[in-house]
């Protein structure tokens, strides 16, 4: 490891030199690992160009359902969610049992995987609402049947938290086309004092284009002061879960 003694002080590369700065000074070392080309083209990096294929094909995969399920998301107070949809996605990938090892496909593999998944590591769906929660899925809509209940015996409220919703959502994703659409159906802000009715929750299948879908049932806690809605710590307390998936490819 070379160290830099004299007054110019670099920082980034030079050549196949690169330059950085530690708390023991400017430090410089050269630059190591194999060359792109090698890896790209020499037999004997073959497993690892599977890898870089199937690993780019889940990336891209994930995104898509992470930027589908963006409305949700931006609810959850779970900072390593992305990174548990990515490996989520990963194991799906790795169930298509329809392609050789290397070109693995998440559009292929099984869909199924991603039922009962948590969006919130913190704040499971079942540690939140304490009724049993129905579900009917139909060729044209999937639903959500709530029963009769009171909030502050069947639901655990946050401290803060003066109204709360529920909502179902349904996304929808085609990962040749790029494309993804969602469509909720909500109960409104509701009271956290007042019982509520038995409703039913229903995402019109209809309104989704793409060719795999997941529907999910969320929570989400606020606190109205004077007309005006604020999230309850950041969303920590917020539940979400994906309760039912299909496809049609």
């Amino acid at each position: 490891m070379a160290k830099q003694t004299g007054v110019i002080t670099l920082k980034g590369p030079v050549g196949r030199l690169s330059f950085y700065k530690t708390r023991n000074g400017y430090l410089a070392r050269e630059k190591g690992g194999i060359e792109k080309s090698r890896i790209m083209n020499d037999p004997r990096f073959a497993r690892t160009r599977e890898n870089i294929r199937e690993f780019t094909d889940n990336a891209t995969a994930s995104k898509l359902l992470r930027d589908a399920l963006r409305p949700v998301i931006s609810k959850i107070g779970d900072k390593r969610l992305n990174l548990r949809i990515t490996q989520v996605m990963m194991q799906v990938l790795k169930s298509d049992e329809s392609s050789v090892r290397g070109d693995r496909k998440v559009k292929l593999g099984n869909w199924d995987l991603l039922k009962e998944m948590e969006l919130n590591a913190g704040s499971s769906l079942s540690s939140t609402l304490f009724f049993e929660i129905q579900t009917s899925d139909t060729a044209s809509a999937w639903q959500v049947q709530l029963p009769a209940f009171v909030p502050g015996d069947m639901i655990a409220l946050p401290v803060g938290a003066t109204h709360y919703r529920i909502s179902a959502t349904g996304v929808a994703v085609d990962f040749d086309l790029g494309t993804r659409t969602v469509i909720g159906s909500t109960t409104g802000s509701m009271s956290v004092l007042d019982s509520a009715g038995a409703q039913s929750l229903s995402v019109d299948k209809g309104q989704l284009s793409g060719t795999h879908f997941v529907y999910l049932l969320t929570v989400e806690f606020i606190q109205i002061v004077n007309g005006v809605e604020y999230a309850i710590n950041n969303g920590a307390h917020n539940a979400a879960k994906i309760l039912g998936t299909s496809k049609t490819v």
